[in-house]
């Protein structure tokens, strides 16, 4: 019988140069984007490669941007991030920002037009973009990162890079790079990830006005029914009973609220209630998994709006997102690990370069349900969060930062992330330009940069 090989040996060969950059963006996603216009702000080479056919990452899904405001109503999130919501707003494709009792503010935007003035906005700024490639592994030498190797339809290239911005969402560079890297929380279980869809043909109206007229029937979570009445900018968060309605009539539903995100169209609402419990979005097979069964929720989520939620009565399925949104997957170990007290207590770091006012929402890694819990302010993301360890030339943006499983559930929203990848961006500028690594810049000189061209940081009281 012949013995089953578990692994062969790869043989060496030469692999060509593609570019040789200023500074690498990995990822174009919401942080991705941030970092590589921060970068090239002052004429330096900055390239940013995307697997994907498009930029905008989570910002093409069909969410809303979520934290651009603070518990008491303060505008926390600007600099690069409030520009881009302007440029998308010029085109009636994004909605001012909205207070929300649940999820503190939020932002409607058009997914669809966020993947053009993406592309817009990082050629205006000098940005070289390569779509269609994967980080494999990196280049390193001792504790230096030096560039990374992509796999594409041309076969293994390198890319050399005095310092790389991990925006992967995954710490893909980082892991590869040998940074310690934790998943979900003290059983491993992460988050579960939604398969996003669009409904069209409601009667949103409707809706609203069921909310609101009817609060024994529709219950809400948190927010109070009367919200609906005079605002279509909305989410809902509630029908416990409608849900459990549905189920004893035989459909399926994965979790124990209904959730819907309004639309800029008026007749479209997005459905952001598939969960897949298990699903590890570093793993191939796994997000396979994901992808067939999220489907599959959604054929039961279509039957369970249009029999038991008012204003759906006429809905079709428009569109489904392109992929699984993703809300936890590998965090770096890096200089600061952020905790949930941090974020309760509303802490303040002396290196502070990122504001948010996000609550704690741990979506279980079981079950369906979801812990939310409000700090009642802003608290601060430092510097040193970014910062891996044992790696040198290299910074991480976003969700993949160094927290606890508790603290990702708060700062792994669209605003905090976009905040990240700047003060990311312009500390890589800062890093090449002086010649040192990023872990060694001057964070007060970071953070004057930040709030002089428009960013904003909390500093100490």
């Amino acid at each position: 019988m012949e013995k089953k090989v578990s692994k062969i040996k790869e043989a060496a060969r030469e692999i060509p140069v593609r570019a040789s950059v200023d500074i690498l963006v990995v990822g174009g996603g919401p942080s991705g984007l941030m970092a590589a216009q921060a970068a090239a702000s002052d004429g330096l080479k900055v390239m940013l490669i995307e697997s994907r056919s498009f930029l905008g990452g989570n910002l093409t899904i069909g969410l809303p941007v979520l934290g651009f405001l603070g518990q008491k109503g303060n505008l926390i999130t600007q600099g690069l991030a409030q520009k881009f919501i302007d440029r998308l707003a010029a085109k009636n494709a994004a909605s001012g920002h909205r207070p929300c009792p649940l999820h503190v503010s939020l932002t409607i935007i058009d997914p669809e037009e966020v993947k053009n003035t993406a592309l817009e906005m990082l050629t205006d700024a000098g940005v070289e973009i390569l779509l269609y490639v994967f980080c494999s592994t990196v280049i390193k030498e001792d504790d230096e990162v030096k560039g990374i190797i992509i796999e594409s339809k041309a076969g293994r290239e390198a890319i050399l890079s005095k310092t790389i911005i991990d925006c992967t969402g995954d710490a893909d560079v980082a892991y590869q790079a040998g940074v310690p890297c934790k998943k979900g929380n003290e059983n491993g279980g992460m988050q579960p990830p939604t398969l996003m869809f669009c409904m069209k043909g409601v009667n949103v109206e409707k809706l609203r006005m069921s909310i609101a007229n009817e609060p024994e029937m529709y219950d809400m979570d948190t927010i109070p029914n009367e919200f609906f009445r005079k605002d279509d900018n909305f989410i809902t968060v509630g029908l416990r009973k409608k849900v459990q309605e549905a189920r004893k009539e035989g459909i399926h539903i994965p979790t124990e609220r209904t959730i819907l995100i309004s639309s800029l169209a008026k007749d479209e609402i997005w459905v952001n209630m598939s969960r897949i419990s298990g699903v590890d979005g570093t793993d191939p097979a796994s997000l396979s998994f994901g992808e067939i069964e999220g489907r599959k929720q959604i054929h039961e989520l279509q039957k369970y709006l249009i029999k038991f939620v008012p204003g759906f009565e006429n809905a079709w399925i428009s569109k489904v997102a392109p992929f699984l949104g993703i809300r936890e997957s590998r965090r770096i170990v890096g200089r600061y690990v952020l905790t949930a007290d941090d974020l309760l207590n509303c802490r303040h770091f002396d290196d502070v370069i990122a504001v948010g006012s996000y609550p704690l929402d741990i979506h279980h890694p079981v079950g369906g349900d979801c812990t939310l819990i409000w700090c009642g302010d802003c608290y601060d993301i430092p510097y040193r969060s970014l910062v891996p360890l044992n790696v040198e030339n290299l910074l991480v943006a976003g969700r993949s930062i160094s927290t606890t499983h508790e603290a990702l559930s708060a700062i792994r929203v669209m605003a905090p992330c976009m905040l990240m990848g700047e003060a990311a961006g312009r500390a890589a500028k800062m890093a090449v330009r002086k010649g040192m690594y990023p872990s060694q810049i001057n964070i007060k000189e970071l953070q004057n940069e930040l709030v002089e061209t428009g960013g904003y940081f909390r500093p100490k009281d």
